[in-house]
């Protein structure tokens, strides 16, 4: 059985065999516990003609590891901060899973002292060698980390709104995978808005606009949303100190890059849900359907009617991440101004 044999947007199943174009791919991380999974899984993704591998700790052995996989195209190892923009130079797309895991007990806030430099680092690497690039993180706290690389490429007058992605698609996954099980259906078969952030109640699953209709209770609903809020601190406490979700964050990198790659294509109808610069609320950055397309972000998807419980929970998420923007902000204009100098984080363990 193929290792993967189809990634599904929100609005049609997802073809590996569709991008005729060949584009570069590079993934800054991949040497971590996120980063070598992704990169075995875009491995599968026709019309990567380079994919760039790029991590503090040596590469070579990686690339060649994956090198040898019967796919068309080439992989190169960049090892070091010296060799970042030589990695993303060119790039189509630049996928960051770099940094440091949540660990148990450890605040968000924490998180973003510890990760913040890989969003300066990476916006700037992607500045000056790879402007056009589109720019997706995995790297989190999403919630700050998005807005901090916004304000660096802003710095440098590079930003994008539509080419500048924090990749939320793990909470649909876990949606799907939840209420699938749930309804004894395939996930596969399952279509379900989450908007809102990446982190505890910023996540909001809209249950109400799940298809196949979900029926149950409001206690129900109340449950089922707790549960994917708080689906990352299930992997963090069950590997017990030892690392957070990777595999299935892979699998969902995998996926929206996927999109992503079809959309700069020129396929159309792609919908993936993402954390972007966005007008839909007064949150400067909100997670929401987006139609991917050659440019990056084709159509800003107008939220729909929500249940009162939906619409109660938004505005409870909303400031919050206006907080988590103006952190991410404030953390890139100390950094610019030279106010820290912490060294950038190595990958994800």
């Amino acid at each position: 059985m193929l290792l993967l044999t189809s990634l599904k947007s929100l609005a049609k199943p997802a073809t590996w065999g569709v991008v005729v174009r060949t584009l570069k791919v590079a993934v800054v991380g991949a040497g971590g516990g996120i980063g070598q999974p992704l990169s075995l899984l875009l491995r599968r993704c026709p019309g990567i003609d380079e994919l760039a591998l790029h991590d503090l700790s040596e590469m070579k052995g990686i690339a060649t590891d994956l090198s040898h996989i019967s796919q068309t195209g080439k992989v190169i190892g960049f090892t070091g901060e010296k060799e970042l923009e030589s990695a993303v130079s060119g790039a189509d797309v630049v996928v960051v899973a770099a940094g440091m895991p949540r660990l148990p007990g450890m605040q968000r806030d924490h998180l973003m002292a510890a990760n913040g430099n890989v969003a300066v680092k990476v916006a700037t690497a992607i500045s000056n060698a790879s402007p056009r690039a589109h720019l997706a993180f995995i790297t989190n706290p999403v919630n700050m980390i998005v807005p901090a690389a916004a304000e660096v490429l802003m710095a440098h007058g590079t930003f994008d709104s539509r080419r500048l992605f924090g990749i939320t698609t793990l909470d649909v996954v876990r949606s799907k995978k939840f209420i699938g099980d749930s309804m004894n259906i395939s996930p596969d078969d399952v279509n379900i808005p989450v908007i809102g952030g990446h982190a505890g109640i910023t996540i909001l699953p809209l249950i109400s606009q799940c298809q196949p209709i979900y029926r149950c209770d409001l206690q129900e609903i109340q449950n089922l949303t707790h549960r994917i809020q708080e689906a990352g601190t299930e992997v963090v406490n069950a590997k017990a100190g030892k690392g957070s979700a990777t595999l299935s964050m892979a699998y969902a990198g995998a996926t929206f890059v996927n999109s992503l790659l079809r959309g700069i294509a020129g396929q159309d109808g792609l919908i993936e849900c993402a954390f972007v610069a966005s007008k839909l609320t007064d949150a400067p950055f909100f997670a929401s359907p987006l139609e991917l397309g050659k440019d990056g972000i084709k159509r800003y998807i107008p939220l729909p009617q929500m249940s009162d419980y939906e619409k109660e929970a938004l505005e409870k998420l909303l400031p919050i991440l206006r907080q988590n923007a103006d952190e991410g902000i404030n953390f890139a204009k100390m950094i610019l101004s030279g106010q820290s100098h912490s060294p950038i984080p190595a990958a994800l363990p």
